[in-house]
């Protein structure tokens, strides 16, 4: 288990500090910290607060870094067609402002946000560095080149 350094500005006694809701999650849920309700429009976006701000470890390995992805939580997405806008958002290591979650309504409905609903989820990973190798041509595959629609499957 790694330890995450957690700091919290909550405007509402409705926040809560993140936590697992069962033994095998892969995130916590972000709450909303919200004074009053707010409203996203069919097809909008809005920046929404968590309140929370992280102090990721640092690391000195040439191989990876540390990163929290923030994701949409499945029942909004399924339910109500939230989705966060830039999925995953990444939460670099050295980022040290608040965590703000960019919330997109793909519905035909507004959607409301009330002071501590859960609105997204943060899950910590890491992000493996990359190192360049310069070349003239790449392996060959039986793929190739073949993008969008390649297998077979229809848009």
């Amino acid at each position: 288990m790694i330890t995450i350094d957690l700091k919290e500005e909550f405007c509402n006694s409705l926040m809560e500090t993140p936590k697992y809701a069962h033994l095998g999650d892969s995130g916590v849920d972000l709450q909303a910290n919200l004074e009053a309700e707010t409203v996203i429009k069919p097809g909008c976006r809005k920046l929404i607060p968590t309140g929370i701000f992280v102090g990721l470890p640092s690391t000195q390995d040439e191989d990876f870094n540390w990163e929290i992805q923030l994701r949409p939580r499945s029942g909004l997405a399924h339910k109500k067609g939230i989705t966060v806008l830039n999925s995953p958002g990444t939460i670099d290591s050295t980022y040290r402002g608040q965590i703000y979650a960019n919330l997109h309504n793909t519905d035909d409905f507004n959607f409301v946000i009330s002071p501590g609903d859960k609105i997204a989820q943060a899950v910590l990973t890491q992000a493996f560095k990359m190192k360049f190798n310069i070349v003239t041509d790449l392996n060959k595959t039986v793929r190739g080149e073949d993008g969008h629609g390649s297998t077979g499957v229809k848009a």
